[in-house]
């Protein structure tokens, strides 16, 4: 008897190591043998659990970022300035009345309700409506605009908001995965997929301030002000533009970095605007004909043209001809570059620029202003 019980046990045990030896190399062996046929003699292979995320799946970071992103519906008065016209009436009736209302998205980014978005998405609305993924709806206030990066800051007033967490552009290389979420065509939340295609875009005739990441990920109109996240489901950036010949996407799409956002959102909440350094100049890109028209030997920088009288840089010292190649110890390679270093400095708080004239290098203390505001035509 003990004989047998132990022949027993032996052979439960050479089944049982047969069996793990099977299920680690070979699993697919054990799902041939559990296929279950339907009414019509298709074989189907068992569903997985709902736990199990399949190879390459963007599940967890879709999941993760989308509860976090909005669809924002606005509307704004229609403005026809011949709508009071007794004679403009007359003939085409009463036409104007109706309120003109677009769509985009935007992303919680603070349990206390705030919201990124772009500026084109709210600018001049009267009303603004919010669409949380969990279907709640309510109106939202605006707490501050940028025009210059294209984004606006918006607040709304609900109990147990999800948040996105933020993650690092800076990080950011080509060929890395991204997923885009927003509400395209208002037909509802949606997930894409794709690369980084380029860093840094700027030029591009969009914003004032430009440093984009290109992607893939298939943006359309409503996705603006949406997310742009990483494969964790980190925030990377604002999607904001698309390249667009059919009003469709084509393949290039544009997204603000969330480093540049979390700027703007940082100025706006403290201050209700963003404040930002100007110096007073005309910069230009060094080309090949103004560095021999101002005789200028060194290969990187940007040329000054031109000098505001009586500004933070002509204070400063800076003439017409110079050649910036350093601000704050960053080299300066572009006027897009340049831009954005002094649009960085704290006005009235000297900074060191390094600076080329007639093939000497100088270093000057420049205080930076407050950039004037655009003007609205």
């Amino acid at each position: 008897m003990r004989r047998l019980w132990l022949i027993f046990s032996q052979s439960i045990t050479v089944l049982l190591a047969a069996y793990f030896v099977v299920i680690t190399l070979k699993p697919q062996w054990l799902q041939q043998g559990i296929k279950v046929a339907d009414t019509v003699g298709l074989v189907q292979a068992p569903a997985l659990p709902v736990s199990v995320v399949p190879s390459g799946s963007f599940r967890l970071a879709a999941q993760k970022a989308s509860a976090a992103v909005v669809s924002i519906n606005s509307s704004k008065a229609a403005s026809n300035p011949y709508a009071n016209d007794p004679w403009f009436r007359f003939f085409y009736g009463d036409q104007g009345g109706e309120p003109q209302a677009s769509m985009g998205s935007g992303v919680i980014v603070s349990a206390s309700g705030y919201i990124l978005t772009n500026n084109h998405v709210v600018e001049g609305a009267t009303e603004i409506e919010v669409i949380l993924n969990d279907g709640r709806k309510t109106p939202a206030q605006i707490i501050g605009t940028d025009p210059d990066s294209d984004l606006a800051v918006l607040k709304i007033d609900l109990p147990s908001l999800p948040t996105i967490v933020l993650g690092n552009s800076d990080a950011l290389q080509v060929g890395d995965q991204v997923l885009a979420i927003g509400n395209p065509f208002g037909v509802g939340q949606t997930v894409t997929s794709g690369i980084v295609s380029a860093l840094g875009r700027n030029q591009l005739g969009i914003n004032t301030f430009e440093n984009f990441i290109q992607t893939d990920a298939a943006i359309n109109p409503g996705n603006s002000g949406g997310a742009l996240v990483d494969t964790y489901g980190n925030l990377l950036g604002i999607n904001t533009a698309i390249y667009s010949r059919s009003g469709g996407s084509m393949g290039i799409g544009f997204a603000i970095p969330v480093v540049t956002a979390k700027q703007v959102l940082d100025s706006i909440v403290k201050d209700g605007q963003v404040t930002r350094g100007w110096i007073g100049v005309e910069p230009n890109n060094l080309s090949a004909e103004l560095a021999e028209t101002f005789d200028v030997k060194v290969k990187q920088g940007v040329i000054i043209t031109g000098v505001l009288r009586n500004g933070p840089a002509a204070l400063g010292g800076i003439r017409p001809g110079d050649v910036i190649v350093r601000i704050a110890g960053q080299p300066v390679r572009d006027v897009s570059q340049l831009l954005a270093l002094v649009a960085g400095l704290q006005p009235n708080e000297p900074a060191k620029f390094t600076v080329v004239r007639k093939g000497e290098t100088l270093e000057m203390d420049i205080s930076p202003g407050v950039r004037p505001k655009p003007q609205v035509e």
